[in-house]
């Protein structure tokens, strides 16, 4: 059952990262992203569809939030398909995102989100670019918000009230949190829907605000929390080889390849 309760506002932050099926190219500690395919960070997909699926039952509206290059629009598109109903894009180029780390972004978000009306604020548990899962927990507390992680499941107490579960280190953590607050979603929350046909061409009419970078960068604590060292791929994976012959000479095999590769033994 559908509901049209307009009043609730639900805030989505979402990345567009590379895909990470695609082969990834580094030179001189950067990615080449000429011919990388971009997507919707999965995690923020679970977002996104947790999202959709409180509208459905209880009502609300949805506006997604990304912080990046004009490339990101793609991200919010896909996002308006799936069914949000608004977004809002705040204007960071390569070298202005190079200038700041996960503190900027979510100084940023907070400079946009501070004056808005929000009563449920989800985004991924992490991006699978960088995998920092700092993000969104730094803007809970720019916002003094509460915050759970990793949650596995989101259901409606009452107006001000949101039952979650979480992962909590193999175990499962049953929690009551006030609104507003900020969740962070982890695989097995959800299934995100696909865009329809439908949905992409309604997506080209919903409003999406740009904010250039320029009004927000002047009013940033410039100093960054992370500082990265270096950027380079894992080292490429030794052929596997294969043991002959009964499982005595096997054993022989494996031993002489581990004297020879490794040193485990002393001859």
């Amino acid at each position: 059952m559908s509901h049209t309760n307009e009043s609730f506002h639900i805030a989505v932050l979402l990345k567009q990262t590379f895909d990470t099926e695609e082969k990834i190219a580094i030179h001189e500690g950067k990615i080449q992203d000429e011919d990388v395919k971009w997507v919707v960070n999965p995690y923020d997909e679970y977002a996104i569809e947790a999202a959709i699926q409180w509208k459905e039952q209880h009502g609300g509206h949805i506006t997604v939030y990304t912080a990046g290059p004009d490339r990101a629009g793609e991200a919010l598109r896909t996002a308006l398909a799936m069914g949000a109903d608004e977004a809002v894009h705040i204007e960071l180029e390569d070298q202005e995102l190079q200038a700041v780390d996960e503190w900027g972004i979510a100084q940023c978000l907070y400079h946009v989100l501070k004056d808005r009306q929000v009563d449920l604020l989800l985004a991924g548990n992490f991006s699978i670019d960088q995998g920092s899962s700092q993000t969104a927990i730094r803007l809970s507390t720019l916002l003094q918000w509460p915050h759970a992680g990793a949650i596995t499941k989101l259901e409606r107490v009452d107006e001000t009230t949101a039952a979650i579960e979480r992962d909590a280190e193999g175990d499962t953590e049953y929690v009551n949190v006030s609104l507003p607050a900020l969740f962070t979603c982890q695989q097995g929350l959800n299934e995100p829907r696909y865009p329809s046909l439908a949905g992409i061409m309604k997506a080209k009419k919903k409003p999406v605000t740009t904010v250039p970078a320029s009004e927000l960068l002047a009013l940033l604590d410039n100093t960054q929390k992370t500082q990265r060292e270096l950027l380079e791929l894992p080292p490429p994976r030794m052929s596997g080889q294969m043991l002959q012959g009964s499982a005595e000479e096997q054993v022989q095999q494996l031993i002489q390849a581990l004297r020879s590769s490794s040193n485990v033994f002393e001859a």
